[in-house]
């Protein structure tokens, strides 16, 4: 369930004392109010529980993050004492940025989340305020107020925050995807250094300016962000390109064959397997959690259709864009595509010619309304 908070949603509502409270968006720097004729290319998303009755707050939460993870109350507390979270959504092109603020809660992306998720996507969140620990692959990386953590929502992890403010950045793997191996070395680790300063410090000043974002500037912030998060990645593993093909996974060389060659109609578990010099049964193996090797090209080629239809400038028929996606009848692709995300292609296309996004229902989430899965979809 969604509502939008406004500029100080939790207003009347009493916050834990050390839990920061902001305003967003942030006030606008003084060096941009005089822009009053450049349209800014941002309009916020919204989710908030607190005009929710106390009992429902934390299911409503839990069902905007479902997508994304399964998140559950610390020990000793029960839904009935309520939950406050908020979070404003920014899409800057492929980039989703989140500012949130919740309450304590653990959090788990799981195997089987993965098996039906298309989400893959690079995440790297500044906290605020509080602190939270996450584990993958049996390391914990602790993060604390200041810091920045780095994470691949391709792989499952584990963890727990407290009472908390932090700012998310959601990279779509495509993005990256010529450094993801340098990418997945540094996977769940806190990044540091110099480098990591200056990504901190151009996040808060970019969040400070969200409001004031022109057309123009988004694809030069897009670049931005991309190269500084992969330097972070490089001096905080301290890998140099040597040492990044050695230690490139088998999981990583995959995904890059695939995401480069999505459109090929040569992208089949024989051509793959030959390219990665594996059989097919390994081939087979490796996309087992994700449902197979199959399942994960069809995923992604329907996000990359999605993605078409909601371009405003790509006037390609529908049939194309279908045959582009690797389906040769259309009425297979309406019903593929229309499983995914609940709605059919056409209405996806209607709704953008008639200015008013559509937001794709997912099987899991359709009933709960907007969730931050179909942000991260938008956002693609």
């Amino acid at each position: 369930m969604v509502a939008d908070s406004g500029d100080d949603p939790a207003a009347g509502k009493q916050w834990p004392a050390h839990l920061e409270r902001r305003r967003w968006p942030r006030e606008p720097s003084p060096e941009k109010e005089h822009r009053v004729d450049v349209p800014p290319a941002l309009a916020p998303l919204r989710f908030s529980t607190h005009d929710l009755p106390p009992k429902e707050q934390f299911q409503s939460w839990r069902s905007h993050m479902a997508p994304l993870v399964d998140v559950h109350l610390p020990d000793g507390k029960s839904e009935g004492d309520g939950f406050l979270a908020e979070q404003t959504g920014w899409q800057l092109g492929e980039i989703l940025i989140v500012q949130q603020r919740a309450q304590a809660c653990s959090y788990i992306r799981d195997q089987a989340m993965l098996r039906s998720s298309p989400i893959d996507h690079w995440n790297v969140g500044v906290l605020r305020s509080g602190r939270a620990w996450t584990e993958a692959n049996r390391h914990v990386t602790a993060t604390r107020p200041g810091e920045i953590f780095f994470r691949s929502l391709g792989y499952p992890y584990r963890g727990r925050m407290t009472d908390s403010v932090a700012v998310l950045v959601f990279l779509p793997y495509e993005l990256l995807i010529r450094d993801a191996s340098l990418l997945q070395n540094a996977n769940n680790i806190a990044l540091s250094g110099s480098l990591a300063e200056l990504l901190v410090s151009y996040i808060n000043g970019l969040e400070a300016n969200l409001g004031n974002l022109t057309m123009e500037e988004v694809p030069r912030i897009i670049r931005t962000i991309g190269d500084m998060v992969v330097a972070c990645a490089a001096s905080s593993t301290s890998l140099d390109r040597g040492q990044e093909q050695t230690n490139m996974g088998l999981m990583e060389r995959a995904h890059r064959y695939i995401h480069l060659n999505l459109h090929s109609d040569s992208l089949t578990p024989d051509v793959m397997g030959r390219a990665l010099g594996i059989s097919r049964t390994r081939l087979y193996q490796l996309f087992e959690t994700s449902g197979g090797v199959f399942n994960y090209i069809r995923k992604h080629r329907l996000l990359q259709a999605y993605a078409d239809l909601t371009n405003p400038t790509d006037n390609r028929p529908i049939s194309e864009i279908a045959e582009a996606a690797g389906f040769d009848v259309a009425a297979n692709f309406t019903r593929a595509f229309s499983h995914e995300f609940g709605l059919s292609p056409r209405e996806v296309r209607k709704t953008i010619a008639a200015e008013r996004p559509a937001i794709p229902t997912t099987r899991s989430v359709r009933r709960f309304g907007t969730t931050i899965g179909d942000w991260l979809t938008l956002a693609r």
